[in-house]
This record gives structure tokens, C-alpha cells and sequence, in this order.
């Protein structure tokens, strides 16, 4: 690390985690933090903008809503599968040698869904063509990875950095959606995919042009599969079933506004939802990270989505949408505090690996949410459903309480967590592998 580097990490030691907004300026005075970061919000926007824009292109086109489903539901199923391998390559040949390929493969099959849609080809090419954009790569992985390097010794700082990507996360998602339906809506139904494809290429190429944060590669890991490291099963099963509340948060609203005459509000409610996250999310990385506890956060949660279901029962649409907005603070602050834990029970050189096989447990949460909403909003009533996100949530605390996902744990071999006190800051030794550990606090 350069002199200004360590300069600025000791700066931001000073102002990560007093509660001040500091805190988030000392981060981007990291050189080459603005630059990567604006590639990695340019290039994570269209994650919010694909699914809608394929749905709104597909069904415009062959009058299915069900196909349309059906093929985003495929190329959602294709990424989980898709991710962790690719998350590997990148921990083995570096961000640059592996993401770049990806995201040119990914842009390709939007762009042949594109133009499978626009020449009406068979409904199986849309299937093949929407499973190529399983390559993109975990941008929000590879910008928290690249953190994690640069405040290796910094776990304050390293705290508020993921806080920050956390909001980054829920501000592309909840803007993501509104930007397809414009430019669907205003432009022609290919407009959404389309756009989504040059952010993605453009942010990445910027994303990936700044090669002094990029963590170095490890052709050959020493640390074990991440699945064999300790506490990151039960990591995952958290994760899955936290996916399962957003997932069953989603179709319930939307079924649930449809019911009151207000489908096309749904959105605009949803957004509310992950607007509080996104808030409670840089509020949460503004504070010291003194005490924060996994299963606290899931308690949180648990407790705060039963407001929804409370508010449903009124009939209200505003009611909801504030309900949402308060349920919606649990968000972040648990993503925040159990993709610490991943960071420090994860080996070193396989973090790519995962923090990827966490999407991959949220996406399969999501899909199970979905169903298990949809099953409920048909089978008893839209206000009824709101117990399946309730549920899921509750899913999680209990399996956290009896796993011990949220414990402290001695790290394994190579892993970024470690006993030593977090006052204490060694230097790499020559030759040592650069991804030093670091407390969690």
C-alpha cells in the first residue's frame, strides 16, 4: 500500500465509526475509490432494470405473462448456479482477466434477447438467450472485495465501506425498476434492455480500468472451500431464508395493491421499502460498529415486518407504503453485520467465492419467497400473505439462534477474521499473501 494510501486508511480510522458523516468521506479519499466505485454504480444499476425490462419486452410481444415469468425465472435460477463459479475464476485470475469476458458474454444475451423478441423467434431461443446474462459477474461482490483490501486493518472503516455498498445496493434496485418502465414506456419495449446493456459494459470497463484496488490473484488457494469453513453454512441458510422475506415482500405487495385497485402503485411502494434500507444503511455505517449482533438484527427484522401485516389489515395503501418504509430500516443493517461475518470467515483468497455463494442463497430465498407469497395471496387473501414474509424472517432468527450463524468463532486458516485485538496493525512480511485479516468488530 502507498504512503497517501495508509495515510488515508489511518485517516479514516479517525472518522469510520464516530457516527459522523466523515466517516464516508474518508473512504473516498482512498485513491482510486471514486473512480471504482462510480464504474461499480453505473455497472449495478441494470441489475434493477433487466427483469422488468424482459418481462415488459416479452409479454408486449408474445402476450404472456407467464413465458415472460418463465424466462426470467430461468436466467434467475441459471445466475445462482452460474455465480459461485465465476466468483472462483475471479479469486484465481484476478477481477480484470475474468469479469471483462463475463460481462461482454452477459451484454451479448441481453442483446440476442433482444433481437429473439424484435424477430419473433421461438420461445426457446428467449430461454437460451436470457440464460447468458447468468455470466454478469457479482459487481457488488468485486467492489466489496476491493474494500476489504483497502482497509484490511481498518475493521471501523471496513464496516462503514460495506454500509455503503448495502445503500448502493438498495438505491440501483429501487431506482433500477423505475428507470426500465420510462424508458420502456416512453421509448419502445426494447429500450430498458438496451440501456441496461451499455450501463453495464461502461461501468464495468470503468470499474475494472482501475487496476491499483484490484485485490491480487490466488492461482492457488491454501483456505478450504468456503462451504467447509466454519460458521458460513449456517451463514447461508440465514441468507436464504432472509431472501425468502424479500422475495414473499414483493409478490404480496403487488398482489395485495392489485386487490385495492392500485396495481400500478405497487412499485412506487416497494420503492418506499427499499428506500428506508438504503437510509438505515448509511445511518447504520455512520455508527461505530461496537456491539452489532447478527441475531439482534434478524430480532429487528422479524419484529419490524409485522407492521406491514398490520397495516394491510386497515385497507390502507398509505398505511402500507409507511409500514414498508419502517420495515424496510431492518434491511440493510442485517445485510451489513452478516456480510461482515462472511468477510471474516471466508478464506482470504477465495472472498470472490463467498460473498457469491450468500447471492446465491438469496436468490434461492427469493424464488422460494415468490412462490410461497404467490401460493398465499391466491389461496387465502393479499392481507393474510403478509404472514409468509413474517414467517421467513422468524425462519431466520431461529436458525441463527440454533446454528450459532451470528457467534464469535475462531477463523479458519487464512480466513480475513482473526483473534488478534484490533488496536494491533502488522505489516506484510515479503512474500506474505496480501489479504491480511482483519477483525470484525
Amino acid at each position: 500500500m502507498s504512503q497517501e494510501t495508509a495515510q488515508d486508511v489511518r485517516e479514516s480510522r479517525t472518522d469510520g465509526g464516530s457516527g459522523r458523516v466523515g466517516g464516508y468521506r474518508r473512504l473516498f479519499r482512498l485513491p482510486g475509490a471514486r473512480a471504482f466505485t462510480t464504474g461499480n454504480l453505473l455497472a449495478r444499476l441494470p441489475m434493477g432494470m433487466f427483469s422488468v425490462s424482459a418481462v415488459v419486452m416479452i409479454a408486449g410481444s408474445r402476450g404472456s405473462y407467464a413465458l415472460a415469468g418463465a424466462v426470467t425465472a430461468t436466467g434467475l435460477a441459471a445466475t445462482a448456479l452460474a455465480g459461485p463459479w465465476l466468483a472462483r475464476l475471479v479469486d484465481r485470475h484476478g477481477q480484470a482477466r475474468v469479469a471483462l469476458p463475463a460481462t461482454v458474454v452477459s451484454v451479448l444475451g441481453s442483446l440476442a434477447l433482444l433481437l429473439c423478441v424484435r424477430c419473433d423467434a421461438p420461445d426457446w431461443t428467449l430461454f437460451a438467450a436470457y440464460a447468458g446474462t447468468a455470466a454478469t459477474p457479482n459487481i457488488g461482490g468485486l467492489s466489496r472485495a476491493r474494500w476489504a483490501r483497502l482497509l484490511r486493518d481498518e475493521p471501523g472503516a471496513l464496516h462503514t465501506a460495506n454500509a455503503f455498498e448495502q445503500a448502493a445496493d438498495e438505491l440501483c434496485f429501487m431506482l433500477g425498476p423505475v428507470l426500465a418502465s420510462f424508458l420502456t414506456g416512453t421509448f419502445f419495449p426494447e429500450a430498458g434492455t438496451l440501456t441496461g446493456a451499455v450501463l453495464l459494459l461502461a461501468g464495468m470497463l470503468l470499474f475494472l480500468a482501475q487496476r491499483a484496488t484490484e485485490p491480487p490473484p490466488t492461482p492457488r488457494s491454501q483456505g478450504p472451500s468456503p462451504l467447509r469453513s466454519p460458521g458460513i453454512p449456517p451463514l447461508l441458510a440465514c441468507f436464504t431464508a432472509t431472501g425468502a422475506v424479500f422475495g414473499s415482500m414483493e409478490v404480496v405487495t403487488i398482489a395485495y395493491a392489485d386487490a385495492q385497485g392500485h396495481r400500478a402503485a405497487a412499485g412506487a411502494v416497494l420503492a418506499l421499502q427499499a428506500a428506508g434500507s438504503c437510509a438505515a444503511g448509511l445511518v447504520y455505517g455512520a455508527r461505530k460498529p461496537a456491539r452489532a449482533r447478527l441475531s439482534w438484527c434478524l430480532a429487528a427484522m422479524a419484529g419490524l415486518m409485522t407492521l406491514p401485516w398490520l397495516a394491510a389489515a386497515t385497507r390502507s395503501l398509505p398505511a402500507l407504503a409507511g409500514a414498508l418504509l419502517v420495515a424496510g430500516m431492518a434491511t440493510a443493517p442485517t445485510m451489513v453485520t452478516a456480510m461482515t461475518l462472511v468477510q471474516r470467515r471466508t478464506p482470504a483468497d477465495r472472498l470472490n467465492e463467498g460473498m457469491s455463494l450468500m447471492v446465491t442463497g438469496l436468490l434461492t430465498g427469493i424464488a422460494c419467497g415468490s412462490a410461497t407469497g404467490g401460493w398465499a395471496a391466491e389461496h387465502l387473501s393479499p392481507t393474510a400473505a403478509y404472514a409468509a414474509p413474517v414467517a421467513a424472517a422468524a425462519l431466520a432468527l431461529v436458525l441463527a439462534a440454533l446454528t450459532g450463524a451470528g457467534r464469535a468463532r475462531k477463523s479458519p486458516e487464512g480466513a480475513r477474521g482473526t483473534a488478534r485485538p484490533a488496536t494491533t496493525h502488522p505489516q506484510p512480511q515479503p512474500g506474505a499473501d496480501p489479504h491480511h485479516q482483519v477483525t470484525t468488530p
